[in-house]
């Protein structure tokens, strides 16, 4: 791992993570308005002192759409389509499909765009873990066991150099994959090595040991998605379903899905928390910081803090239906009727969070 002499690296790409539309059981982006995505881009780059910006979602056109205004404000753009739950197959003909309309946008602007074949597949992609869902391969009682003796890694680097293939076929730019940092990915077909790396409390000293091998490949290393819930030692501790959005251990999931995935049932039912918990800005925003600081000193080539926006995680008053604590992003999102007042025209507000990574990036 590389580290600097007598002077903090600097980092080149200085990115956050965009939802234009991912979906798990629904649509983690209910409303999209391009007038919104343009705008919210807009702050990204200029506000925020983003360069950088990796845009996840499923819809292709939507994708296209925000990784078009993005570029359009001067951000470089890590595309990320996500198809989850698929088979191998199904999965390699989406990101095709995918590469195939960025290519539009990658003739535009050929130094600005990456794409990205995949994320975190091992877990997301049917048919290296036993399991239908997501879920049902994150419970499998087998999956410590597979992971500890390395037997994902042959069906995973199978796929990646297939899909790399077909891809580079269509998509003659650069491309990357964003890997759990588990996963031993052949990096050698790809020109970034990128890896989601959260910095939970109980890794907390074995943090950068775990990157090394990320480091050791010759090549600029992404760390593609980490941050902290708005609650200390909140959800981000257990892994994915926080760090997504969906809240991890302190959302009642059932009230969650009942209201944005039933419209019909949905409308008499508010998600809420299943528990006490208590809101903590600052904790989050001293975290990211820390976090961003150790990255930037290791190395890295970039680093993408997740996210900066949650639809499915309002924030509200009342701590019982304050779904934004259990959520990463760095603005809370209101409910209808409500909105900003640093940016009156949104309908949410920064937290500290927000900025904390404004001041840093406009610094470094």
């Amino acid at each position: 791992m590389r580290q600097s002499e007598g002077r903090r690296a600097q980092l080149r790409l200085r990115g956050v993570c965009y939802d234009a539309g991912t979906f798990m059981g629904f649509n983690w982006r209910p409303d999209f308005d391009s007038r919104v995505i343009n705008r919210e881009l807009e702050i990204i780059g200029n506000d925020l002192h983003c360069n950088a910006v990796r845009i996840c979602g499923r819809d292709i056109d939507r994708l296209m759409i925000a990784a078009k205004a993005a570029l359009e404000q001067g951000l470089n753009v890590l595309l990320s389509p996500l198809l989850w739950d698929k088979n191998p197959e199904q999965t390699l003909e989406y990101v095709v499909r995918a590469a195939s309309s960025a290519e539009r946008l990658r003739r535009r602007w050929p130094d600005m765009l990456t794409l990205s074949v995949g994320s975190e597949l091992t877990l997301f992609m049917q048919g290296i873990v036993e399991g239908k869902r997501f879920t049902d391969r994150m419970t499998n009682p087998d999956l410590i066991t597979l992971i500890k003796s390395g037997a994902h890694n042959k069906p995973l680097n199978q796929f990646l150099s297939k899909a790399t293939e077909a891809v580079r076929a269509v998509f003659p730019g650069k491309v990357t994959y964003a890997s759990l940092v588990w996963e031993a990915v052949d990096w050698g077909i790809f020109d970034y090595v990128g890896v989601d790396h959260y910095r939970a409390e109980r890794i907390e000293a074995q943090y950068l040991e775990m990157l090394k091998p990320s480091f050791s490949r010759g090549k600029p290393v992404w760390i593609t998605e980490f941050g902290y819930s708005t609650t200390h030692g909140g959800p981000l501790e257990q892994g994915f379903l926080s760090s997504a959005g969906l809240g991890g251990s302190i959302i009642d999931l059932k009230s969650q899905f009942l209201h944005y995935a039933v419209p019909i049932v949905g409308r008499f039912v508010r998600p809420h928390l299943n528990g006490d918990h208590v809101r903590d800005e600052n904790w989050q925003a001293r975290k990211l910081i820390e976090q961003i600081g150790i990255l930037d000193t290791a190395g890295a080539d970039g680093v993408f803090v997740s996210q900066f926006i949650s639809q499915i995680t309002p924030y509200s008053d009342n701590p019982r239906y304050d779904l934004d604590m259990a959520s990463s992003s760095l603005v809370k999102y209101y409910p209808p009727g409500k909105r900003g007042s640093t940016y009156p025209d949104m309908r949410w507000e920064p937290k500290e969070s927000f900025r904390a990574v404004a001041d840093y990036y406009a610094k470094n």
